[in-house]
């Protein structure tokens, strides 16, 4: 099963980094849901709340305010002014 390498991180540290079957992020441009196999994307986040779905089934969740969003070969990279998981 593919999985995700996702990096969650804010202008000064990194909040979160490991494996997940699923990240959801607020864009300018609406909610947007990656899994396994997305396509490359880069966008712009808008402040909100980044949900990350471990592979076993727990989540967490960061806010995040301004920054970016870029997925590339199952490797997520959300980089935000200000982020602190809640």
């Amino acid at each position: 099963m593919a999985v995700l390498n996702v990096s969650v991180v804010a202008a000064d540290h990194e909040v979160w980094s490991g494996e997940a079957s699923m990240v959801v992020a607020r864009t300018v441009e609406g909610e947007i849901g990656i899994l396994p196999g997305h396509e490359p994307l880069l966008a712009i986040l808008a402040a909100g709340e980044v949900r990350v779905t471990l592979t076993g089934g727990e989540s967490i969740k960061a806010q995040a305010d301004d920054g970016f969003l870029s997925v590339e070969n199952n490797t997520v990279t959300v980089v935000a002014r200000q982020a602190e998981l809640v």
